[in-house]
C-alpha cells in the first residue's frame, strides 16, 4: 500500500515502481526457474545444433556459433515469452486488473521491463558458458559487454512488450511471435557472418534488431572480429525507443 503522503509527484511514482516490482515478482516467481530454463535450452541448444550443420568445427566457427549464443538465449524471452504472457493476461483479464490498480502505468510498465531483463541475464549467461564447453573457443571479454548486454536484453523487453501491448488481438500476437523466431533461427546472421546472405537480405537485416545484438554482444567478448559496432548501438537503441514508444503511446490511449 502505498503512504497517501506519497501520492503525488516523483516520490509517489518511485513508491508505485517498487510496489509493482514486488507485485510483477510475486507474480511470476515460480515461472522463474522455468524461464531461465527455456532461455539456456534454446540459446544453448541452437548453438549445439548448429554445429551438427558443419563438416568440421574451424576455430572460426567456433566462435561465431559461441558467441551467438546468447543472442539465441535474450530473443525467446523478449519477443515470446512476454508477449505470451501479456496475451495470457488479457485473455484472463488479468492485463486489465493489474493497470485499473492505484499506480501509474508508466511504473507498472517500467516495472515488467526492469523485472524480465533481469530475469534474461542468467540464461543468457549459462547459454555461453554451454557453448564455450562445447566449442572451446577462446574469448577476450571487454568492458563493452556489460553495456551491449544489458541494452539487448532492454531492447528484447521493450520491443516485445511494445508489440504486445499495441496489438490488441493475443491471436495475432502470437502468430507474430512465433513467425518472428522462425525468422531468427533461419535466417539471421547470428551464429554465421552476414557476408554468407544475399545482398538484400544483409541490407534488411541490418535495420533489424537480431543482427545487430548478435553485433555488439559479439564485440564485448572478441576482438576485431565485427565492424561496425557503433551503427549496431544505435540501431538498437532506435529499436528500444521504438518499443518504449509503442508503450507510451498505448498507456496514454488507454487513460
Amino acid at each position: 500500500m502505498i503512504p497517501s503522503s506519497l501520492r503525488s509527484g516523483p516520490g509517489y511514482w518511485v513508491a508505485s515502481l517498487g510496489c509493482m516490482l514486488r507485485f510483477e515478482y510475486g507474480r511470476i516467481r515460480q515461472w522463474v526457474p522455468m524461464m531461465v530454463v527455456i532461455q539456456t535450452m534454446m540459446g544453448a541448444g541452437m548453438a549445439l545444433m548448429y554445429g551438427f550443420f558443419y563438416p568440421h568445427i574451424t576455430p572460426a566457427r567456433a566462435l561465431y556459433i559461441t558467441t551467438g549464443a546468447p543472442t539465441l538465449a535474450l530473443i525467446p524471452l523478449g519477443f515470446v515469452m512476454l508477449p505470451g504472457s501479456v496475451g495470457s493476461e488479457k485473455m484472463e483479464g488479468t492485463f486489465d486488473y493489474i493497470w485499473s490498480l492505484p499506480a501509474p502505468r508508466s511504473a507498472q510498465a517500467t516495472a515488467t521491463f526492469l523485472l524480465y531483463s533481469l530475469i534474461g541475464l542468467p540464461g543468457t549467461a549459462l547459454a555461453l558458458l554451454v557453448a564455450m564447453w562445447r566449442y572451446g573457443a577462446h574469448l577476450a571479454p571487454s568492458p563493452l559487454l556489460v553495456p551491449a548486454a544489458l541494452l539487448c536484453a532492454l531492447v528484447a523487453i521493450a520491443v516485445g512488450y511494445g508489440m504486445a501491448l499495441a496489438i490488441s488481438n493475443p491471436l495475432v500476437m502470437n502468430l507474430i511471435a512465433n513467425a518472428l523466431v522462425f525468422v531468427v533461427l533461419l535466417f539471421s546472421p547470428i551464429v554465421y557472418p552476414a557476408s554468407q546472405l544475399p545482398g538484400w537480405l544483409y541490407a534488411a537485416h541490418r535495420v533489424l534488431p537480431f543482427y545487430n545484438m548478435a553485433v555488439v554482444i559479439r564485440a564485448g567478448l572478441t576482438s576485431g572480429l565485427v565492424a561496425h559496432v557503433t551503427t549496431s548501438f544505435l540501431v538498437l537503441i532506435g529499436w528500444t525507443i521504438a518499443g518504449c514508444g509503442a508503450t507510451a503511446w498505448v498507456i496514454g490511449r488507454r487513460h
